[in-house]
Formats: structure tokens, C-alpha cells, sequence
């Protein structure tokens, strides 16, 4: 289907989902097509969302698009595939999230709706295998050209990484980056980084850089991030935004990586005065007396596409599966998480007292009637009951504070940390019997949140992040 409409040299159109994965995702068929098809530049459009959305918006599409192309979404966007159906435009949906069926008026590739056993591939990994195919057909090798943007998805959209397919198409990525995107991205983080590319450095470095633009960044700053990874546009020369560089040039992703940074500070800021005032109500309104911690926000207080970031935070904090949720019509509607569940999502479906609970198992949108909001949370929180919240933590190692053998063993994890990975967890240490004194602690800055420094006599440093004055 899509070679019938490159022939035919037709409209094709990519909605771009709103994460780091949706990003990739689309990014990766548009620079394969390029590369294969160079005379299609002219004939492939895209949009993005408002905010953190998903899937086909039917009203972006152009009457004169032929093709409609979503990856890393819409599988089950069942009646609008009928509505372009209905008007002659084909649907290729090439994605990963679960859906009951497989659309009747859309070609869908999903590795969750057929038999490939690795279901641990994201929305660009699929592309990524759709890309093989092509390859094959065409009689080229392109598909491994994108192998970095398909790492960066894999890693972005947080996929197990003990499965030996991702893996492998991870550790590929990160050894031939050439996206201008992530390649400058890297060397701007090269010292955090420490000079190569890991699983867990992307996903501390990179990834969320990409996520604050999809989330709040405007729609030029949109466009800005996604063509600073299409080869086509990346280092095309634009008047520089740079404060003191007026009337100066640098490429859109020299502009993309500096406006990366910009939005993810106005990102973190939003983040933190929200979760301030949501603590408050949690504090108030007596929440932490349940084991699931809900909290309906009230009306326009603060940015909707920030409401998972914050419950990560807060379910981080206290330990619990977190949902904060915004009034939507004649419903409650927003963004859970709940990563001490094996599946928050399908609980929340079970109850079948939800209007739906979509996206991953422990980080999901959900809208609950709110007329049924309260029978929700009287049914989930029986279903909770005896699982115990507390905030325990599992480690690998436990060394009194005066043990020769922590330092050789905190050195020898260190050097395998290109291994840690989402569900390939970073060894965790604990120090038992520190005996603290007054010389031992340092105040590494003194802000809003200061850092703790304590070093202990065998030669380690301890930190403490988001600290007090009182703490010190």
C-alpha cells in the first residue's frame, strides 16, 4: 500500500505521536522513504498534538492526503479509520500498544496483534522491522541507517531491555549514532554522559529533553525538535534565536538541542510549583489514608500534559499507585501511575467502572464518570488490601560502613554500567553502621532544595539530593 502511493507520487501524512517514541517512530519512515524515494520530499506533510495526546486527529488531516501514516499510535481508532476509509484515504498504522481488534479499515502492524514474540518492541521498533521489510522488497539496506533513532525510542518509551532483540537493537544504535539530533545531543552531554552512550545515560540525558518538548513545548518548538532529526531539514541554516547572536545563523539542530534545555527548565519549574500545591490538598484532604493516592485537581490548575510527570513524582514520594485526574465534561480524566503494581491498567479496566485506562501497564491516561468515581475508589482500594505499600527497598549488597571490600565492589559495578537498563536494574548498595560526624558533612549549595554531602572515612562519598537546611 504505501509503495502503490510513492509510485503514484500521492500526499502522504504522518500524525506524530507525542513522545519520545512517537517522535522516532515517524521520524525513522520519513528519513527511510527519503533516502529510498528522494523525489517524495515534496509529497510527505505531518502535525503534531496540542499537549500530550494520541492518536489520528481527523480534523488535521488534509482532504488532499491520500495516505495516512501513524506510528507508535491509533491501533484502536476504530471509527476514524472508517471516516478516512469512507473518504479514500488509506491508514497505515504501524504501532505497539495493546487493542482489542484489528482494525477492519486500516492496515495495522502491531506486534501486540499478531504472533512475533517480541512484544517488548515500541512503536519505532516496529517501524524499524517494517523498514527491514522494505528493504527486502526494494532490494536496498536503509532500515539500519535509523538504528540510532530507533534506539533512543526503545529507551524513551521505557521497553524491556532483557529482551535480546531490543537489546540488541539498542546496543547497535548506541555504537553508530548519525542523527544530527542525537549525535549533538550526545556531545552537549558528553560529560554527564562520561563520554559514551548507555541505556541509562539516554534515558537520564536525552530522553527527557525530548519528552518536555512533546509535553509543553509550543508547536514551533515542536516542529523545531522533530526536523532536528530528519536528515532533509536537520542542517539547513535559520536565523539564530541565541541570546546576543541577532541577526546570526545556526542550523535547526544546533536551535533543537538549545531549546531542548530552555523547555525542559520551564518544564521542571511547572512540575515542582505543581507538585508543591498538590501536597498541600494531599495533606488536607487526609489522601494518604488510602493505598491508592487519587487526587482530583481542581479546575485549571495547572498544565495537563505535566499531570505524569508529577505522578511519577508523587508515587515515587510516597510509595503508591498514583492518579491525578482533571474534570472532563462529566468526568474525571488524567494520567496514573503505579509501577509497585504488576499492571495498574488492566486493575483500573477490571473495575469496568472506568470510561477507559490506556497506554502501559504502570503509566496510563483513565477517565473515571464522575458519578462513579467513588465506587471506583471503594472497589480499587478492596482490591489493594493486602498488599502491603510501605516504603521498603530491595538491595543487592549490604556492607557495614568500615568494610574494605564496599569500595573494590561499588568500582567494579561502576564499570558495567553500560549493562543497566528498564528491568536490568543498576545495583543497589546499602551502608549500614555510619557513624556521622560534624567534619564528615558537607552543604554542596545552598538553593531551594540544597545537596548533602557526606564522606565517610574509607574514601566514599555519600549524596543526598533535595535536601533541607533542617537535614543539614
Amino acid at each position: 500500500m504505501l509503495l502503490k502511493h510513492i509510485n503514484a507520487q500521492d500526499e502522504i501524512y504522518f500524525i506524530i505521536d507525542s513522545d519520545c517514541d512517537g517522535y522516532t517512530a515517524g521520524a525513522t519512515l520519513i528519513n527511510y522513504i527519503l533516502e529510498a524515494f528522494p523525489n517524495m520530499k515534496d509529497h510527505i506533510n505531518y502535525s503534531f498534538h496540542e499537549g500530550k495526546k494520541h492518536g489520528i486527529n481527523l480534523m488535521a488531516v488534509p482532504t488532499s492526503a491520500k495516505l495516512v501514516i501513524a506510528a507508535d499510535s491509533s491501533s484502536n481508532d476504530y471509527v476514524i479509520h472508517q471516516q478516512l476509509h469512507n473518504c479514500g484515504i488509506d491508514v497505515l498504522v504501524l504501532d505497539h500498544h495493546i487493542a482489542e481488534k484489528e482494525s477492519e479499515n486500516a492496515c495495522v502492524v502491531n506486534n501486540q496483534l499478531c504472533d512475533y514474540p517480541n512484544k517488548s518492541l515500541s512503536g519505532v521498533g516496529v517501524v524499524y522491522k517494517f523498514c527491514q521489510k522494505l528493504d527486502e522488497i526494494l532490494h536496498m539496506h536503509c532500515a539500519d541507517n535509523q538504528l540510532d533513532l530507533v534506539m533512543l525510542g526503545l529507551i524513551g518509551d521505557v521497553m524491556d531491555l532483557r529482551s535480546f532483540e531490543t537489546r540488541y537493537l539498542c546496543e547497535l544504535g548506541m555504537h553508530q549514532v548519525r542523527d544530527p539530533f542525537i549525535s549533538l545531543m550526545a556531545e552537549k552531554n558528553a560529560f554527564s554522559l562520561k563520554g559514551e552512550l548507555t541505556p541509562i545515560g539516554v534515558a537520564f540525558y536525552i530522553v527527557p529533553l525530548v519528552n518536555a518538548i512533546t509535553r509543553v513545548g509550543s508547536m514551533e518548538e515542536k516542529e523545531l525538535l522533530f526536523k532536528s532529526m530528519l536528515y532533509s531539514e536537520a542542517y539547513k541554516e535559520v536565523p539564530s534565536t541565541k541570546r546576543g547572536c541577532k541577526g546570526q545563523t545556526e542550523t535547526i539542530v544546533e536551535q533543537a538541542v538549545r531549546v531542548c534545555t530552555n523547555v525542559k527548565n520551564r518544564q521542571t519549574k511547572v512540575r515542582d510549583n505543581a507538585v508543591e500545591t498538590i501536597e498541600r490538598v494531599i495533606n488536607e484532604q487526609n489522601l494518604l489514608s488510602k493505598k491508592i493516592l487519587i487526587v482530583r485537581m481542581p479546575e485549571g490548575f495547572a498544565d495537563k500534559s505535566v499531570l505524569g510527570l508529577i505522578a511519577n513524582e508523587l508515587m515515587n514520594k510516597y510509595r503508591r499507585p498514583t492518579m491525578l485526574l482533571t474534570k472532563s465534561g462529566n468526568s474525571w480524566a488524567g494520567s496514573a501511575r503505579g509501577i509497585i503494581l504488576a499492571d495498574f491498567r488492566k486493575l483500573c479496566e477490571d473495575s469496568h467502572l472506568v470510561d477507559y485506562a490506556q497506554g502501559h501497564p504502570s503509566a496510563f491516561g483513565t477517565s473515571v464518570p464522575d458519578n462513579l468515581l467513588p465506587r471506583f475508589q471503594d472497589w480499587i482500594e478492596d482490591q489493594v488490601k493486602d498488599i502491603e505499600f510501605s516504603p521498603n527497598y530491595k538491595v543487592d549488597f549490604i556492607f557495614h560502613a568500615t568494610d574494605s571490600k564496599m569500595v573494590k565492589a561499588i568500582f567494579e559495578l561502576g564499570d558495567c554500567r553500560h549493562l543497566w537498563a528498564q528491568c536490568v536494574d543498576e545495583p543497589l548498595i546499602a551502608i549500614e553502621n555510619v557513624c556521622v560526624t560534624k567534619n564528615m558533612i558537607t552543604l554542596l549549595s545552598r538553593d531551594k532544595n540544597p545537596t548533602i554531602k557526606i564522606q565517610l572515612p574509607n574514601g566514599v562519598s555519600c549524596i543526598k539530593f533535595k535536601a533541607s537546611e533542617a537535614e543539614y
